[in-house]
C-alpha cells in the first residue's frame, strides 16, 4: 500500500527521526515487518516451523494487544510453498470468513505487540476512541472504513436515539432524596435565595458587601487589600462594593455588570446572594438573576434628587421592583441607603416610605411582606446592630433579611433545572451551573437535556462549595455532566426528568399584564421575549382577548389594542424553539418578561403551549 506522506518542508539536513516525521502507514500499524535479516529468511520446506515464530516484536513498540496466531488471523493455515506474508486481521481483508476462537487448551496464542501512534488520527487510516471501542484484548480494534476494504464487523457505539423504549430503566435513585431531605429540614437551616436590586449608583454592592464584612465572611487582610488597590485608581469609596464586583472592568467603571454571588449565614437563615447590576443596559442580567430569587432587597437612594431621578419614569426602582413582583417575589426589605448623607433625617425616611408604599401596592405585593431599613453602606450604620441613639427602633438590615420565610419547596415534582451558565471544570465533563426549579437530581443519575433532546448523567453535584450527593428544589448548583457534547448545551436549556421531559414550542398562548407604556399594543407588536437566562426576538402574533386583572374574567374579545395597566390573552411566537413549562406545572419555568426598545413593557404567564 502506498505511503501517504507530505516532504515539502522536510530538512533533510537536519538529523530526525524520519519514522516520526511520515508517519506510520497502514502496514506499520497491524503488520509489523521484521527488524533482522534472518527473519526475511523463512524456509519453505515442510519443517514444521510456524511463521509467526519469526514475527518478532518491535523494539520501539509500547502497546501491547493479544491477537490470535498467524494462522488463524489469516482465516486459513500457511501453505509452505508459498511466499510468506504479514498476517492481517480479517476485518482488513476483502472477504471476511468467519474467525473461530481458538482453544486456550489446545491452541497457544501468540503475543503480537501493535503500536499505535498518534500518526493514525493524522494519517486518517486508523481511528481510536475511548468512548466506542470494546477494550477487550481479544477483540481487535475499530478502524475506519478504509478504500478497497470491506466494512468492519464492529461499529462505534453511537448516543441513543431518545425513545420512550430507551427512556425505562435509565433512572437509578441510589439513595431516597425525599427522606434525606426531610432530615436536612430539621438539623439544618433553610437556604433562601435573595436578589438585591435598586437604581444604579443606590450603594446595592457597597451596602451588602460591608453587611458581608461585618458578618465575619470577609477577612481584614482582604479589605486592606481592596482599601490599598481602590485608592489607587481613585475610586476609595468603592472599597466595600469590590468585595462583589470582582471584574476588572466592573472595578474601573464602579458599575456592577453581572450576577455576583456570595453565601452568608443569618441566626436563622442560610443565604444565597444575588448582587444585580443596576444599570438600565444590563436589565437582562438583572432578569437572570431574579428568576432565580426567592425574596428581594430593594435599596434606594435617600440623598435628595437621587431617589427622585430612580423612582421617576425611567428610573430602575420602579422597573426592578415590578420585575422581581412579575418573577414570583412576594417577600421584600426596602433599604433605604445613605442616610448618612442627609444626617439620619426622619422626615426625609418617612417621605420615601410613603411614596413607596402606594406604588408598591399597586405593583401587587401585600404591605405585611414589606419591611422598611434605613441605613449606610459606607458607614456601616444599622446593618447588623441596631441603633441605640436614634429615633428608628427597627431591627436593623440582618434581622429584617433573617425575618424572611422560606418558600414551599416542589420537591416531589419532575426535576427541571435551568442552565445560568456553561464552563470547563477541572475534570472530565462540562460544568453547569443554575437553580434546580422542581423535583430534586444525584449523583449518577441520567437527566434529558432540551431542546437538544440529549441524554447525560451527572457526575457530580456542587453546593456552595460542598459536593452533594443530591440536591433538591430551591438549591443553586453547580452539576458536572458527562457523555455529551458540549455544543448540545446552552444557556436556558432545562435539565430535566427523561420520564417527564419540558415541553419545546416556538408558540405559546400567554395571559400578560401590560406596565405603563407610551404607545399601544397591536398584533405583530415586536419585543424581545425574556425567559430565564434567554432573551429572543418575538411577535405578538394575536390578541385573543382583554380580562380583569383582578378576576381574570373576559372584558373584551379580540381586543384592536392593548393600553397601559391592561391585563389580556395573547399568542406569541418566538424566534425559534424553547424549553417552556406551563406556569400551573412550574410556576418558575411558566413566568417571562417582554420588552421593547430597552424598556420592560410587559409580564406574562405561559397558560398553553401551541
Amino acid at each position: 500500500m502506498a505511503r501517504h506522506r507530505n516532504v515539502r518542508r522536510l530538512d533533510f539536513d537536519e538529523e530526525r527521526d524520519f519514522g516520526d516525521i511520515y508517519g506510520r502507514s497502514f502496514e506499520d500499524e497491524v503488520a509489523i515487518s521484521p527488524a533482522t535479516a534472518s527473519q526475511f529468511m523463512y524456509p519453505h520446506g515442510n519443517t514444521g516451523i510456524a511463521l509467526s515464530s519469526y514475527m518478532k516484536p518491535h523494539p520501539l513498540e509500547t502497546q501491547s494487544e493479544k491477537l490470535p496466531s498467524s494462522a488463524g488471523a489469516s482465516g486459513a493455515p500457511t501453505q509452505p510453498n508459498q511466499p510468506s506474508q504479514p498476517a492481517l486481521p480479517s476485518q482488513y481483508l476483502r472477504s471476511e470468513p468467519s474467525i473461530k476462537k481458538p482453544d486456550k487448551a489446545t491452541a497457544p496464542v501468540e503475543t503480537v505487540t501493535i503500536k499505535q501512534s498518534q500518526s493514525n488520527t493524522k494519517m486518517g487510516f486508523i481511528t481510536h476512541h475511548r468512548s466506542n471501542i470494546d477494550s477487550s484484548p481479544a477483540r481487535s480494534p475499530s478502524p475506519s472504513v478504509l478504500p478497497g476494504r470491506s466494512t468492519p464487523t464492529t461499529t462505534p457505539i453511537r448516543q441513543p436515539q431518545l425513545t420512550r423504549s430507551s427512556l425505562k430503566g435509565k433512572q437509578l435513585h441510589l439513595i431516597d432524596v425525599l427522606s434525606e431531605y426531610k432530615k436536612r429540614q430539621e438539623s439544618e437551616k433553610p437556604t433562601i435565595n435573595l436578589v438585591v436590586i435598586g437604581h444604579v449608583d443606590a450603594g446595592k454592592s457597597t451596602l451588602m458587601g460591608h453587611l458581608l464584612f461585618l458578618l465575619g465572611h470577609v477577612s481584614k487582610r482582604t479589605m486592606h487589600k481592596y482599601e490599598t488597590d481602590s485608592q489607587k485608581l481613585g475610586k476609595a469609596s468603592f472599597l466595600y462594593a469590590w468585595i462583589l464586583d470582582e471584574t476588572g472592568e466592573e472595578r474601573n467603571r464602579g458599575i456592577t455588570m453581572d450576577i455576583a454571588q456570595q453565601q452568608f449565614e443569618t441566626e436563622h437563615l442560610k443565604i444565597h446572594l444575588l448582587d444585580a447590576p443596576g444599570h438600565r443596559d444590563f436589565i437582562p442580567n438583572m432578569i437572570t438573576g431574579a428568576a432565580q430569587a426567592d425574596v428581594a432587597v430593594l435599596v434606594v437612594d435617600a440623598t435628595i434628587g437621587s431617589f427622585e431621578s430612580g423612582f421617576e419614569s425611567g428610573g430602575q426602582t420602579r422597573e426592578h421592583a415590578l420585575l422581581v413582583r412579575s418573577l414570583g417575589v412576594t417577600q421584600l426589605v426596602v433599604a433605604i441607603n445613605k442616610m448618612d448623607t442627609v444626617s439620619w433625617s426622619r422626615e426625609r425616611f418617612d417621605e420615601i416610605v410613603t411614596k413607596l408604599k402606594s406604588f408598591l401596592k399597586q405593583g401587587g405585593y401585600k404591605e405585611g411582606d414589606i419591611t422598611y431599613v434605613p441605613c449606610s453602606g459606607m458607614t456601616g450604620d444599622n446593618l447588623t446592630s441596631t441603633l441605640t441613639d436614634s429615633w428608628y427602633k427597627g431591627p436593623s438590615l440582618a434581622q429584617s433579611i433573617d425575618r424572611f420565610r422560606p418558600p414551599p419547596r416542589p420537591v416531589e415534582k419532575p426535576f427541571r433545572c435551568c442552565i445560568a451558565d456553561i464552563f470547563k471544570g477541572q475534570g472530565a465533563g462540562i460544568c453547569v451551573a443554575g437553580k434546580i426549579e422542581s423535583g430534586y437530581v444525584q449523583s449518577g443519575e441520567t437527566v434529558l437535556v432540551v431542546p437538544a433532546n440529549e441524554l447525560t448523567s451527572v457526575k457530580t453535584i456542587f453546593g456552595g462549595d460542598d459536593i452533594s450527593a443530591w440536591a433538591v428544589a430551591g438549591d443553586q448548583v453547580v452539576l458536572t455532566l458527562i457523555g455529551i457534547d458540549q455544543t448540545k448545551l446552552a444557556l436556558g436549556s432545562v435539565l430535566c426528568s427523561p420520564e417527564a421531559p419540558v415541553s419545546i414550542t416556538s408558540l405559546v398562548r400567554a395571559r400578560i399584564i401590560i406596565f405603563n407604556i407610551e404607545l399601544p399594543i397591536t398584533a405583530g407588536y415586536p419585543v424581545i421575549f425574556h425567559y430565564q437566562s434567554v432573551s429572543e426576538p418575538a411577535v405578538i402574533k394575536k390578541l385573543l382577548s382583554q380580562v380583569s386583572k383582578t378576576s381574570g374574567d373576559v372584558i373584551r374579545k379580540k381586543p384592536r389594542c392593548l393600553t397601559k395597566n391592561s391585563s389580556a390573552i395573547v399568542e406569541i411566537e418566538i424566534s425559534r424553539p424553547l424549553s417552556l413549562e406551563l406556569y400551573s406545572d412550574c410556576k418558575d419555568l411558566g413566568r417571562f418578561m417582554l420588552r421593547y426598545a430597552g424598556n420592560t413593557v410587559a409580564a406574562g404567564l405561559i397558560i398553553k403551549i401551541l
